[in-house]
């Protein structure tokens, strides 16, 4: 297992974390989420996202590295959809477990 770790300042994570929920909510029928904490069962790996007023943390627990590298992706690319008013850095860590 690979875990990927990032925090993202932003005074919008609530509204981010919200609309990745509901954007796959569909696809993912055991995602659950609320204004501040969505665990989303992504193949490959469970990704976590807890907001707070600064902040959209994020962790992703991937199945090896290549996957966790993998999941980054995804969802920098659907985060970055929705906060295209806003410049997001991204500055991921990643650990073996």
């Amino acid at each position: 297992m690979t875990r990927s770790t990032t925090t993202v300042a932003t005074p919008n994570a609530s509204k981010y974390l919200t609309q990745l929920s509901k954007h796959w909510s569909h696809r993912f029928p055991d995602l659950t989420y609320t204004a501040e904490r969505a665990d989303i069962p992504l193949p490959g790996g469970p990704c976590v996202l807890t907001a707070d007023p600064e902040a959209l943390h994020i962790v992703i627990d991937g199945s090896d590295a290549p996957t966790a590298e993998r999941l980054e992706g995804v969802v920098v690319e659907h985060l970055r959809r929705f906060a295209f008013r806003e410049e997001l850095a991204f500055d991921w860590v990643r650990e073996a477990g």
